[in-house]
């Protein structure tokens, strides 16, 4: 298999011939089959550049229904087990390729709604704007236990709160809309904002990405952005070459794993004491902890590590926070506040990742020699 490749031709016929679970993640952007009857035009009676390729036509229901079947059963096997698939789609497709997924085993994470900021308008009249599309997100099977998901970087990305699955991102315009003597290349092509949030989400520096659907190559332009390695597979000659021209042109800032998405997630990172803070330095027995940040709720820090509360309860830092918190648990990690220097109230979790970060940069400075011998 060519990684960082254009293949050209049917994926249908191609996905048979690349190694079995050979790759960490597809998106997939099949046909919509919009079905469209006859030109649409605006007010102004201008003609308005809707789908109406051959790539987007099918006989009937059930030969689109083939389709999907087919292609989808042929990604299922190039899949790795630890890997994901994201399939797009608007009303005229959606609930078909989510049928055909679970009949196939795929089992769904989340279903995404793309809003658009600056949809086409509905220039008849006669029916609301369409103004979302749906995205799938689905594991190999309900069996799978490992996938990569970036929650932490979705957070960060999203000002520290969980990412939700409503995105709201403009559509393709402007000098990311590829054109050829002032005509739009692809009548369907995608933003890169979209793919960007997908391949931060669901793969790592260094994973592959494979697009069945390729078209002008979004997700290969945002592979190579980000330090992933993607596989295209386009039949459409003038959209492959358009695609290869875009990937070129697009330079890759470097290989520094966390500059593209090397996030650790911290349900792996090592586990820490929290009496390490203690052993380190950077808290004191005797040091007055906040919960919550509120100056009523305190508890002082004992020199194993144990807090114990004004009414003298002594317990771990969870203990404690889950019983002033009246929850059934309680991370304490995330809800007990120390304060600066300057006399900021900080959270104790950002003790704990200094002392990983300054782990990890020791680690990364040893030779690889000194750790053979070690």
């Amino acid at each position: 298999m060519r990684l960082d490749h254009i293949y050209h031709g049917d994926c249908r016929n191609v996905l048979p011939s690349l190694p079995e679970q050979s790759v960490d993640l597809i998106f997939a952007d099949p046909p919509y089959r919009l079905q469209l009857r006859g030109e649409l035009r605006r007010p102004n009676l201008s003609k308005v550049d809707a789908v109406d390729d051959a790539w987007d036509q099918f006989k009937d229901t059930a030969a689109y229904d083939r389709f999907t079947h087919d292609w989808l059963t042929a990604c299922r096997r190039v899949l790795k087990d630890t890997g994901t698939i994201w399939v797009i789609g608007s009303y005229h497709n959606i609930y078909r390729v989510g049928s055909i997924l679970q009949d196939l085993g795929y089992w769904f994470l989340n279903d995404v709604v793309w809003i658009k900021t600056n949809p086409m308008p509905q220039f008849r009249g006669v029916r609301f704007t369409n103004a979302h599309e749906t995205l799938l997100w689905c594991k190999k099977s309900s069996r799978q236990a490992k996938y990569t998901f970036n929650y932490h970087a979705l957070k960060r990305m999203n000002d520290d709160k969980q990412m939700r699955s409503d995105w709201e991102l403009p559509v393709c315009k402007g000098h990311e809309r590829l054109r050829a003597n002032g005509e739009k290349v692809h009548a369907t092509q995608k933003p890169e904002s979209l793919l960007y949030r997908v391949l931060l989400a669901s793969s790592n520096p260094g994973d592959v990405v494979l697009d069945p659907f390729f078209g002008t190559g979004t997700t290969g332009a945002v592979a190579k952005r980000l330090n992933r390695r993607f596989v295209g597979i386009e039949q459409e000659a003038a959209y492959i070459m358009a695609a290869q021209a875009r990937i070129d042109a697009v330079e890759p800032a470097g290989h520094d794993g966390e500059v593209y998405g090397a996030f650790a997630p911290k349900r792996s990172a090592p586990r820490m004491r929290f009496s390490a803070l203690l052993e380190c330095g950077l808290l004191l027995p005797g040091q007055t902890l906040f919960f919550n940040g509120r100056s009523d709720q305190t508890a002082i820090v004992l020199a194993d590590g144990s807090l114990r509360t004004s009414d003298g309860v002594t317990g771990s830092i969870h203990r404690i926070a889950t019983l002033l918190a009246g929850q059934p648990g309680c991370n304490g990690w995330q809800h007990w506040f120390f304060q600066n220097e300057v006399g900021e109230l900080v959270v104790v979790d950002t003790l704990r990742e200094q002392i990983r970060q300054e782990i990890n940069h020791h680690a990364a400075a040893i030779p690889v020699d000194a750790h053979e011998q070690a």
